[in-house]
């Protein structure tokens, strides 16, 4: 819930990579926040912070922007390759009761058939939903699934209120038995006949040691 995630942040006026580097450099991170036709706000956020928020997906934060507070949805943040620090966030302006797009992971549960896997095709999947009620995942349950079992987007039970935006014929995850890779087997099944071969002495050199 965004009462849980509350932000006090601060209006930037200095722009480009070199003013970034030194937000960063003082353990806060530069953002914009956009939406509902406004102009785009330049803030810089609290580092450690906003770090703890953005850990789930789609976190939804009260902002306090010096005294004004805003609702903004975590749309997009930007990390090192490398280091993994956030390097830049996105936040889009929300109401309460506005319904959002939104990717949601995909969380799977139970056992399927002995001997079987599950191959999961699709890591998330869009639905629209309350921004102040998102859900943290989509719950896919296998339990006792066999072997060529497909699950589709439109199979997957969402929570209440959510709309599916995804195709319901994509695929979410099959039902697989493993594969045994019988080509190193054979290579090493080979190998040993030739060595057993060569043990055996051929009439040749029989025929020298006389």
């Amino acid at each position: 819930m965004a009462d849980q995630n509350n932000l006090s942040v601060t209006v930037r006026t200095s722009f480009g990579k070199g003013a970034a580097r030194k937000i960063r450099a003082a353990n806060a991170i530069p953002a914009v926040l956009y939406g509902h036709g406004t102009e785009p706000k330049h803030l810089t956020l609290p580092g450690h912070e906003t770090m703890l928020i953005v850990r789930r997906a789609n976190a939804v934060i009260t902002l306090d922007v010096e005294g004004s507070e805003e609702l903004a949805l975590v749309k997009d943040v930007q990390r090192d390759p490398v280091r993994q620090i956030i390097e830049h966030i996105d936040l889009i302006t929300v109401r309460r009761g506005e319904k959002v797009a939104v990717e949601v992971p995909v969380h799977v549960e139970g056992e399927s058939a002995p001997g079987t896997i599950n191959v999961l095709e699709t890591t998330t999947l869009e639905l629209e939903v309350e921004a102040t009620h998102i859900p943290e995942n989509v719950v896919v349950s296998i339990e006792g699934l066999e072997e060529g079992a497909q699950v589709t987007a439109g199979d997957v039970t969402l929570p209440q209120g959510a709309t599916l935006v995804s195709d319901p014929e994509v695929l979410v995850l099959a039902i697989q038995v493993p594969q045994l890779d019988l080509t190193s087997d054979a290579v090493d099944e080979g190998a040993e006949a030739a060595d057993a071969e060569g043990d055996v002495p051929s009439i040749e050199d029989e025929e020298r040691s006389e």
